[in-house]
């Protein structure tokens, strides 16, 4: 199985920077055994059935990216920091530009309330002790920090105000995601509302999507590829219900590939599982899915893990009609871009 097997061409122009307005008047792709057609995502009460239960990603997404300065003697030099993750060691894991020039000990300030030290320095990233913990840290970030939009959307355009709310999820909860479960994005109270009043559920799961999300493999034989892992909670409330909802007949539809990932980390016995901490859970043709009847996903990226896991869902053959279906009718691409569900 190799790299170039996930590989298509798509035109520069089809990457969104702004989500559709409203929310669901993206458009959504309905592939469906070998059918595929148009819609809308305001057309999901006509797609779902009661007794349908979408299970939702919780997580909230903090603002992670912060410009600091750092001085030496009267010499200050300005410094950009990613936070990626939090440390069992404490702290959070960072990226830092430039991190050639920055040193462990140093301090790194980001407002009159916000600083941190370097507690280590490795080869691609550091470790960062902030001055401030719990709330007062989350209030301290809200104010320095701005959204952190994922590496093609930046190199576009700079983060800002309308990203704080086009890349948050309206049943956002708790903190610790540095990127958004896209899939989600979709969503609006009242789709929400109108789909609970025609008898589809919902679970919520959380799992923090990591930075790793956005790094490339570089292998060609994918099945070496080693997964980045993300820390996930599914609640003992949580799986009864999807339990529930296998054993009644219905499906279990995960809106978003962080959704599914976590569901069938805890559920590879066949039944779900109550679930907390990390996985690493790596999805590509040949995977047995336990848990999973249908995907909510938007379009992603050429040769990532991403396209593997629907690759794995649907077939690697029907993804390629899929996505040449995409970019012949100029579907938009990626975090920002329209959506896909995806019924095998």
């Amino acid at each position: 199985m190799k790299l170039s097997d996930f590989d298509f061409d798509l035109p520069e122009d089809l990457i969104a920077t702004r989500p559709a307005k409203p929310r669901t008047h993206a458009r959504l792709l309905l592939a469906e055994g070998d059918a595929i057609s148009d819609r809308h995502v305001y057309d999901l009460p006509q797609i779902f059935r009661p007794g349908d239960r979408l299970v939702l990603n919780n997580t909230r997404v903090i603002p992670a990216r912060l410009t600091g300065t750092r001085a030496r003697g009267a010499a200050v030099a300005k410094i950009e920091i990613t936070l990626l993750e939090p440390q069992a060691a404490g702290g959070w894991k960072a990226l830092a530009k430039p991190l050639r020039k920055v040193n462990a000990g140093e301090v790194i300030r980001f407002s009159d309330a916000l600083s941190a030290t370097v507690a280590e320095k490795g080869e691609t990233d550091l470790r960062l002790e902030f001055n401030l913990t719990g709330d007062d840290f989350d209030a301290a970030l809200a104010e320095a920090g701005a959204m952190p939009l994922p590496p093609y959307i930046a190199a576009k355009r700079a983060p800002d105000a309308q990203d704080r709310d086009d890349y948050q999820t309206v049943f956002a909860r708790h903190s610790g995601a540095v990127a958004a479960p896209t899939a989600s994005l979709h969503f609006d109270r009242e789709l929400l509302e109108t789909l609970a009043a025609m008898g589809v559920q919902f679970t919520e799961v959380t799992l923090h999507v990591g930075g790793g999300t956005f790094l490339p493999v570089k292998v060609e034989d994918v099945t070496t590829h080693k997964m980045h892992a993300e820390w996930g909670e599914v609640t003992p409330k949580a799986a009864a219900e999807i339990n529930a909802t296998k054993a009644a007949g219905g499906r279990v539809i995960p809106v978003g590939t962080t959704a599914l990932r976590l569901i069938e980390s805890a559920g590879r016995s066949g039944r779900m599982e109550p679930w907390t901490g990390p996985t690493d859970i790596f999805i590509y043709p040949g995977f047995d899915f336990r848990i999973t009847d249908a995907l909510m996903t938007n379009f992603h990226l050429p040769k990532s893990t991403l396209m593997m896991l629907v690759s794995a869902l649907m077939g690697a053959d029907r993804i390629r009609a899929i996505y040449d279906h995409a970019v012949t009718n100029r579907y938009r691409f990626f975090s920002y871009g329209d959506s896909s569900l995806l019924v095998p």
